[in-house]
């Protein structure tokens, strides 16, 4: 047990309050007790930690597929389909499981630097990936990739993924949780779409899956089905725990069919912007009911992991695409980066600093010049100056259900130096090959 307490605390509960003065408590079990005002606060035998700067719930990266550090900078210039087709799927062809791990790592240890404590993750290798993440002391949802292209057999993947949650539950770690990862409507048949569907709603897992991510896509199945939304309600995908990945081109009917069928977004303006995938209708997605946190897409798409950039990105092209500098403002995409993607997840265990929630907590150091006016402005200039000013080089410490895994800057439970060499080495053969 132990007890933190900084200027400022930001549970991010749905108003966005800002504690001065604050202490958040973890106990035994690496949950939380109590967070509230120092004054006030439970008399406790625990040590206390004094901070300063801000404390706030690890942020949640509700789309990833991190094990592609590896391919970071591959086909930048290109555009999504031939990107896919002609560079980053010959290219995983090539890796091999120790690979992936290697990539998981890095990815990770990026991830948790950044204040990112959970990520949701779509790829293939899941024990390998399981294994890296749990190495770095994070946390994690993983769809293990399903997919119909040349190499793969999506039956055989979809009925691993059955087998593994018959065998060791949705949750096999209180740090891991699986899912089914069906990559897209383009990439699986209807029928196919179907089975995993209806795995899934079987054992109530949550289903990932990308959702009208570019102009080409989007056009072949309005051709078709009138629109990816409509297929996937049509066939029976929708109407269990579905997480659909960009959902940029929608109309306001396929907005209503999400909402209807309580479907989540993942919305990541880096990737999308990166690739030209256009922007996706988070106001309006937002305004009818829909879930939305932050993703960052993988980083050969992006290319970093970093949702303090996405949380800028997201405001930001909502803003121009309104024309409206108040349609997404600091404290909603702060939102969207933690409470957010919890919501979205069905989670009520992370993403907030409330009594019984897990102990993933973020140090924000507020030495830097984004906060030269100190931290005594009113709350709005606070949040703006958090949201707009700061960044991932502001993350300080990070805690994991109670387990501190970054310490000034650095990762506790891993050499980062190392896992960079072999993420590196790994990167260079697929260069020479």
């Amino acid at each position: 047990m132990f007890r933190l307490r900084a200027p400022i605390v930001l549970p991010c509960d749905p108003s966005c309050a800002v504690l001065r003065d604050a202490v958040v408590d973890v106990d035994s079990s690496g949950r939380l007790g109590y967070v509230g005002p120092a004054d006030g606060a439970p008399a406790t035998d625990a040590p206390v930690r004094s901070l300063d700067g801000i404390l706030l719930p690890g942020m949640i990266n509700l789309h990833a597929h991190s094990p592609m550090t590896v391919l970071r900078g591959m086909g930048g210039d290109v555009p999504l389909m031939r990107w896919l087709r002609e560079i980053i799927w010959p290219a995983e062809a090539k890796l091999v499981p120790s690979d992936i791990e290697a990539g998981m790592l890095l990815g990770s240890v990026e991830m948790l630097r950044n204040g990112i404590t959970t990520s949701v993750e779509q790829y293939f290798q899941p024990d390998h990936v399981v294994r890296a993440v749990l190495a770095t002391g994070g946390r994690m949802v993983l769809g293990p990739a399903i997919v119909d292209t040349a190499g793969w057999s999506w039956r055989a993947q979809l009925d691993e993924v059955s087998a593994r949650i018959d065998v060791d539950g949705l949750r096999p770690h209180d740090r891991i949780e699986i899912g089914y990862g069906p990559h897209s409507a383009y990439t699986l048949s209807p029928e196919s779409l179907t089975m995993v569907a209806e795995a899934a709603r079987a054992r109530d897992a949550l289903l990932l899956i990308h959702v009208a991510e570019s102009q080409g896509e989007d056009a072949a199945q309005r051709a078709s089905h009138g629109s990816v939304p409509k297929l996937l309600a049509k066939i029976g995908l929708l109407g269990g725990r579905v997480l659909a990945a960009h959902s940029v081109h929608l109309s306001e009917e396929d907005i209503r069919i999400f909402a209807d069928n309580g479907v989540a977004v993942a919305h990541c303006p880096g990737s999308n912007a990166k690739l030209a995938s256009g922007i996706a209708r988070v106001p309006e997605l937002r305004a009818a009911g829909v879930p939305v946190g932050l993703g960052t897409d993988g980083p050969a798409s992006n290319d970093d992991l970093d949702l303090w950039e996405e949380m800028r990105l997201a405001a930001l092209v909502a803003r121009l695409s309104a024309m409206d500098s108040a349609v997404l403002t600091a404290a909603d995409v702060l939102l969207m980066a933690t409470r957010g993607g919890a919501e979205a997840l069905g989670r009520e265990d992370i993403g907030v600093l409330a009594a019984g929630r897990w102990a993933d907590v973020v140090h924000v150091d507020t030495s830097t010049e984004a906060f030269a006016a100190g931290l005594s402005v009113p709350d709005e200039h606070l949040l703006a100056n958090l949201v707009w000013g700061a960044g991932a080089r502001n993350v300080r410490d990070v805690w994991v259900g109670g387990e501190q895994v970054v310490a000034d800057h650095e990762p506790t439970k891993v050499e980062r130096a190392k896992v960079q060499a072999q993420a590196g080495a790994v990167t260079a053969r697929l260069r020479r090959s």
